[in-house]
């Protein structure tokens, strides 16, 4: 009988300590995860653009100096949770757009403005390249008066200089919400490189951007 209790005893106190040691170590992961998504939080800025096919547009960011990541999703829209589905059917006046997040210290948002007027056709309404609808507008969001005033300088000065044949269309909207887009579409470029659309649209746009600004991309680009 006391054979049996020390057993008991033991296997509870193994058991015990396994408990506590599985507990501390996901204390310990979500300590790391904190610091870690603070670290983030604290070193990099967020910008957001709409500026037609997300495949193209987080490829084009990603190349410049100074993005750590573009992720693609929806913005400028009224419901939540969108699905891919309902933006292509155009049903929740969301748009194709991506989450830039960039070192501060590295470029600029003004740069990334111009980034961003200087890899699309900011004069077609509804419409780039050969993707049509609201889904694919072109929108340059602002988080703040500062950047508004910077979006809107840009806008001004590349109008004055008529850089563009026609008129520029972008609306300069105040940011609200981001949803990130399915997981497959996140480096869709980088990872389907032989897919029809990729080669005949996105790559060729994102190379008439690195060959309009070398001086802003990445070494290895």
């Amino acid at each position: 009988m006391k054979k049996w209790i020390l057993i008991l005893v033991v296997f509870a106190t193994t058991n015990l300590l396994a408990c506590q040691s599985a507990n501390q170590t996901k204390e310990n992961e979500d300590v790391e995860n904190t610091e870690v998504k603070e670290q983030l939080e604290g070193k990099l800025s967020e910008a957001y653009f709409a500026s037609g096919c997300f495949w193209c547009v987080e490829a084009i960011f990603e190349s410049v100096r100074g993005v750590k990541e573009a992720i693609s999703g929806y913005s400028g829209g009224k419901i939540e949770n969108p699905t891919y589905e309902q933006v292509s059917r155009a049903s929740t006046q969301h748009a194709e757009a991506v989450k830039v997040l960039y070192d501060p210290n590295q470029v600029d948002f003004e740069t990334l403005v111009r980034v961003f007027f200087g890899s699309h056709d900011p004069t077609t309404a509804n419409r780039q390249g050969p993707d049509r609808g609201p889904q694919y507008r072109s929108i340059a969001f602002y988080s703040n008066e500062n950047e508004m005033i910077i979006i809107n300088k840009v806008k001004e000065e590349l109008e004055k200089n008529e850089v563009f044949p026609a008129p520029i269309v972008t609306e300069v909207t105040k940011f609200e919400k981001f949803w990130d887009a399915e997981d497959y579409h996140q480096d869709y470029e980088k990872r389907n490189p032989n897919v029809p659309y990729v080669r005949a649209v996105s790559i060729p746009r994102l190379n008439r951007f690195k060959e309009k600004f070398p001086e802003l991309l990445k070494s290895g680009h």
